[in-house]
């Protein structure tokens, strides 16, 4: 198939640090293209894709200092993308709404994966107004808040089998908290239960501009009374590996209707167990007493930190590859594509254009 895929310019695809979505979208890529399919990734300039790559921005735009309001960069995107929308069999949109009222002519043909959370006030009253789009969620459970909608199907998200391989090993003894530092993440709470647990936690987040408040007046003065607690920073890919594997357990402690959450499948493919608060998605992903532990408070927590020598690791990893590989996400994909009312088969599209060449030929 001849397949577009729309990333948001926020990060580069993939993300240097930082970036969920533009991460899947860059696995779900590169995996379509090892699958053999024709894929155009319509994303900023700084992305490294084996696809054909349609540079909409120099750079990401989260990197770039001179950008003050992101939307006329996506009104670009979008005119970028509606200029060649006609080549494509299938477009696949990762930019939640923005592109909704501009894509009427292909909306068959058409499908919107929705990363983020929809139990937002605004966007009922949205939803309603564009109930036809084909849309996808991540988990079950994201989709509850939303009025109805097409939905195309339920993919979770999947992650190259090569890309972080398991540590086996018993790792260096450390609870591990990844990914932002915010309020509904609860990095409090993973502070309190390895203190409590007696084991040490290690940190490594962002803090974006909107928790900054939060980091100074809540979190930062917490690491500080606990000496067991060191906030290492944004990581890398290659620094996740090692992060993620050499810890005793992932520490998932939201407190919000997370709709994947990525890490853990990042933490199952180092085979490192996770314990994670029964939110969201979290049921939906973690095998209870395989992959770890789900858990309803921090007495919970704990209890389920003295019981981590119970699960075998080989068994977290085996878990991540039955589930949870970009091979499979990517398979579920090209099956959602091909179902769409208006997709067209590449070899297909050719017989037709042969055909009217044929015609014209004869007509001539």
């Amino acid at each position: 198939m001849k397949i577009a895929q729309i990333a948001p310019l926020a990060e580069s695809v993939p993300p240097k640090l930082y970036g969920g979505t533009e991460r899947i979208v860059s696995y779900l890529t590169e995996e379509l293209v090892r699958q053999g399919h024709d894929v155009t990734l319509f994303a900023s300039g700084d992305s490294r894709t084996s696809a054909e790559l349609v540079p909409v921005t120099d750079m990401a735009l989260r990197l770039n200092g001179k950008v003050i309001d992101p939307i006329p960069y996506h009104m670009m995107l979008l005119e970028a993308v509606m200029r060649r929308a006609d080549a494509f069999d299938a477009l696949h949109f990762h930019i939640d709404i923005l592109h909704m009222p501009m894509v009427r002519d292909c909306l068959d043909r058409t499908v919107t994966t929705l990363h983020g959370r929809l139990d937002l006030p605004d966007l009922p009253a949205f939803y309603r107004v564009f109930p036809h789009h084909p849309l996808v969620s991540i988990s079950d459970h994201q989709r509850l808040p939303m009025p109805p909608v097409t939905w195309a199907g339920t993919i979770h998200h999947g992650l190259p089998a090569d890309l972080l391989p398991p540590q086996l090993g018993p790792g260096q003894g450390y609870l591990a908290f990844l990914g932002r530092i915010s309020p509904e993440k609860r990095p409090d709470r993973a502070i309190r239960i390895a203190a409590r647990s007696g084991m040490p936690l290690r940190i490594a987040a962002k803090i974006d501009a909107v928790d900054r408040h939060y980091w100074e007046t809540e979190i930062a003065p917490l690491i500080e009374r606990h000496p067991n607690v060191s906030f290492i920073g944004e990581i890398d890919e290659r620094q996740k590996a090692e992060f993620l594997g050499q810890a005793s357990a992932l520490i998932f402690p939201i407190d919000w209707p997370e709709p994947f959450g990525l890490v853990m499948i990042e933490a199952m493919a180092c085979a490192t167990p996770v314990i994670a608060f029964r939110c969201g998605s979290v049921p939906e992903i973690i095998d209870e007493g395989v992959s770890g532990f789900i858990v309803e408070s921090e007495d919970e927590a704990v209890a389920a930190v003295a019981r981590l020598k119970d699960l075998d690791r080989r068994r977290v990893r085996a878990a991540f590859d039955a589930r949870f590989t970009a091979e499979r996400m990517a398979r579920d994909y090209i099956s959602l594509y091909r179902g769409l009312p208006g997709a067209r088969m590449e070899a297909a599209r050719l017989r037709r254009q042969l055909g009217e060449e044929a015609d014209l030929q004869i007509v001539a």
